[in-house]
Order: structure tokens, then C-alpha cells, then sequence
């Protein structure tokens, strides 16, 4: 990693790219941190291959992952800055697009460093199936984050980033949003699990999800949505408490974020005492950064989560 490399101007642009008034619920932070997410949540620790270093999901074998289905649109988005610093790795530029965007849209600052390489060809391209499914329950979340190295208050603090965002019905089979206001980092996510009533309701998919109609509510307006795997949160005996105490204490959840987003960012980059990332790919070696792709998004058109 040289000392030349600007991130901070980096993170300013990305910063000034989040607002899109026509893209979902007009901002493009959401899907900068699922970029984010989903390009390290591939991490093996048995194995010490998938991750954030890399990139892998520029090759099929990993962006063509139904479960990485939209996330070309993040991807696409960032090609303009790819384009302004052609410097900065692949890598570097998706963590650090979600570091952005958690802070941009109101959550905690989250420790990031740089020098992630970018895979050369797609012969470490982990294979597919290693990200949550969220029909399943929570048997099938402790096998997908035990596998990187997470306990389970850990489990309960990341799947926090579902304050952010929503689901669609083309891409995952899932439909709508978890909150009221997705594009604002806050416990509301623990708050409304607790707090609403949440009814199954089948999807034309064959996903069953859980939804909340407010009675209140406008004709028209968009019911909120629990994932099975967020309704697992709750029940379980061991989830369960941490998700009471994130809906009660809101800086216990961000400090619990933070940590934990930081940690699953790094998984599988090894450094040496300066901070310099001392993984390689090939022959190559060093901080290798990928040519810029198209601007058009292109990926697959379901996902599971």
C-alpha cells in the first residue's frame, strides 16, 4: 500500500455518490453496505479462503450467486470513482463504500484500513452457498457464521444492517422494508421485531415471510417485513437476549456494530505490524488493483436473501 493512496478523498466522493433520489428509497447506502457485506460474508476460517481480499465477486462464479443478485447495481455504482482513482483496489473501494455509507446514514464510525489486492483470475473464487439464506432459521445462521469465526451476540449485532435497506420480490423473492426509515441507521430493527405483530404471509416466490400491517396505515402503504431468519432471532434462546438489549440500549448496539462490521471486513487479510496487507494473489503479488469493469450493472436476477 503506498503512502500516496488518498482514501480520504475516496471516502468524500463515495460520501457525495449516496444520495440517487431514483434508485429504491433514494439512497444508494444500502446497497453499498450489502456490497460490502456480501463480498466478505464469504470468508471460510477453516479453510482461510473467501473474503473481502480479492473482489471476487467481479467473476461469475461469485457475482453470478443468486444470493449476490442487485448487488450489481452497487457495484456499477461505484464505477465512477473506480474511474477517478484507478489506484484503489476492488476490494478496498466496496469496504470501504460500506464503512461510508454506515456513517453517512447515521451509524457508528467503523474502524477501516486499505491495501486489500484484487484477485488476479477467479481460481480463488470461493464457491457459492456460503451466504445466509434468510427463509431458514437459527440452526442455519450459526452454521453460515460460525463458519467465519462469529459467536452468536456477534450474530445478533451484524444482522443489525437490517435497519438499512429492503428486500425485493425479483431478487430474493422477499419483498419490502424492514423499518420505517431505511436509509437511517438505528436499533429500530430490534425495537419493531419485539414490539410488532408479525403474521406469515405467503409470497408468490413460495417464501414465507412476516409482515406487519398497520391498521392505521394509508391505503397503499407498504407493510414492514421480518426475514425467518430475523423471527429466529427472538425465539431463540441464546439470540434472544441480545436482541432486547440492543432495542434498549442504542450505543450498545452501534459500539457492537462497529466491532463487528470492522471484524468481518477483515476477515482472512493478514497484515504485518506497519498495517500493510501481506496477502498476494499469483505471481503478481503486492497491491494488485483490477481494471475498471463497465458502468452498466449486470448480475443475477434472483437471490435468497
Amino acid at each position: 500500500m503506498s503512502p500516496h493512496h488518498d482514501y480520504d478523498a475516496v471516502r468524500k466522493d463515495i460520501a457525495a455518490l449516496l444520495h440517487m433520489p431514483d434508485y429504491d428509497d433514494g439512497s444508494a447506502g444500502p446497497v453499498f453496505v450489502r456490497l460490502a457485506w456480501h463480498s466478505s460474508g464469504t470468508y471460510d476460517a477453516e479453510t482461510d479462503t473467501g473474503g473481502s481480499n480479492g473482489a471476487g465477486m467481479r467473476y461469475e462464479a461469485e457475482g453470478g450467486d443468486p444470493a449476490n443478485a442487485g448487488l450489481q447495481y452497487g457495484r456499477a455504482f461505484l464505477e465512477p470513482i473506480k474511474k477517478k482513482y484507478p489506484w484503489i483496489t476492488y476490494s478496498d473501494l466496496w469496504t470501504l463504500a460500506g464503512v461510508v455509507a454506515i456513517k453517512e446514514m447515521g451509524g457508528p464510525d467503523i474502524p477501516w484500513q486499505g491495501g486489500r489486492t484484487d484477485l488476479v483470475d477467479d481460481s480463488k473464487v470461493p464457491p457459492r452457498g456460503r451466504l445466509p439464506d434468510g427463509a431458514q432459521g437459527a440452526d442455519h445462521l450459526r452454521f453460515i457464521f460460525y463458519r467465519m469465526g462469529f459467536n452468536d451476540q456477534e450474530i445478533v449485532a451484524l444482522t443489525g444492517g437490517h435497519n438499512l435497506g429492503r428486500c425485493h420480490g425479483d431478487r430474493s423473492g422477499f419483498e419490502g422494508p424492514w423499518v420505517t426509515n431505511p436509509t437511517r441507521f438505528s436499533n429500530s430493527f430490534f425495537k419493531l421485531l419485539l414490539q410488532l405483530d408479525w403474521q406469515p404471509r405467503k409470497m408468490r416466490s413460495g417464501n414465507t415471510q412476516f409482515v406487519y400491517v398497520d391498521p392505521d396505515a394509508e391505503e397503499g402503504e407498504e407493510p414492514l417485513m421480518m426475514l425467518p431468519t430475523d423471527m429466529a432471532l427472538a425465539s431463540d434462546p441464546a439470540f434472544a437476549p441480545w436482541v432486547h438489549r440492543y432495542a434498549e440500549d442504542k450505543e450498545l448496539f452501534f459500539d457492537h456494530f462497529s466491532k463487528v462490521f470492522a471484524k468481518l471486513i477483515e476477515l482472512g487479510i493478514q497484515r504485518d505490524a506497519q498495517g500493510n496487507v501481506t496477502n498476494t494473489d499469483g505471481s503478481l503479488g503486492g497491491y494488485v488493483s483490477a481494471p475498471k469493469k463497465s458502468d452498466t450493472p449486470t448480475g443475477p436476477p434472483r437471490a435468497r436473501l
